[in-house]
């Protein structure tokens, strides 16, 4: 791959980041079986241009992972600015959280697959889950303090969710799953009160 340990120019960078989601929504559209050429082609690159940056298509997938939970990190940290500002619940928080990495695992279904098929580790990124498991815990943390979240909850538990989600089903499933957990992390008076991300609170 690429040497990134210096700075990729602004032209090679954009390419770079035109060919990743390329690659995922052809591989969404078409399958594991996608070609590098037809890859290629429908990013508007040259053949070439794509082997400079990618010259596997193992190191093309493993990227497209690599963008996904950098991407779920980022996210899981802003939950966790959002409720440290109390702008919002931090129940919700992890409610919205394990809904929305539902929406993108699914969206990243056929790229998880070909990530399987090709020997990548799907969640190799060990910096961005010390992230994410860095967020959780404080959002768990501030949950239970507020007397949302059961105290018995932790973050492994949130990951057992996380590698559950009925990624493969429709959304109304996955939303359904969502209503179906809400009382193995929350409390009883939270859910009294609803909780945001639920079916019933979109």
């Amino acid at each position: 791959m690429e040497n990134q340990s210096r700075p990729l120019r602004a032209d090679a960078a954009r390419n770079r980041s035109k060919i990743i989601a390329t690659a995922r929504a052809e591989i969404a559209a078409h399958g594991a079986g996608v070609g590098m050429d037809e890859i290629a082609q429908a990013a508007g690159v040259a053949v070439g241009t794509l082997y400079r940056h990618f010259p596997t298509k193992t190191d093309l997938v493993a990227a497209v992972m690599a963008q996904y939970v950098d991407a779920a990190a980022d996210d899981c940290e802003a939950s966790l600015r959002r409720a440290r500002q109390r702008q919002t619940r931090p129940v919700d928080e992890v409610v919205g959280y394990l809904n929305r990495v539902g929406e993108s695992s699914a969206d990243h279904f056929a790229v998880k697959a070909a990530a399987r098929n090709l020997g990548v580790d799907p969640h190799g990124d060990t910096t961005a889950e010390t992230r994410i498991r860095a967020a959780l815990a404080a959002l768990i943390a501030l949950g239970q303090a507020a007397g949302d979240i059961r105290e018995d909850v932790t973050v492994d538990d949130v990951f057992l969710l996380l590698t559950t989600l009925p990624i493969d089903r429709p959304a109304e499933t996955r939303r359904r799953w969502i209503d179906l957990v809400l009382p193995g992390i929350t409390t009883a008076a939270t859910l009294q009160r609803g909780v945001a991300g639920g079916s019933d609170n979109p």
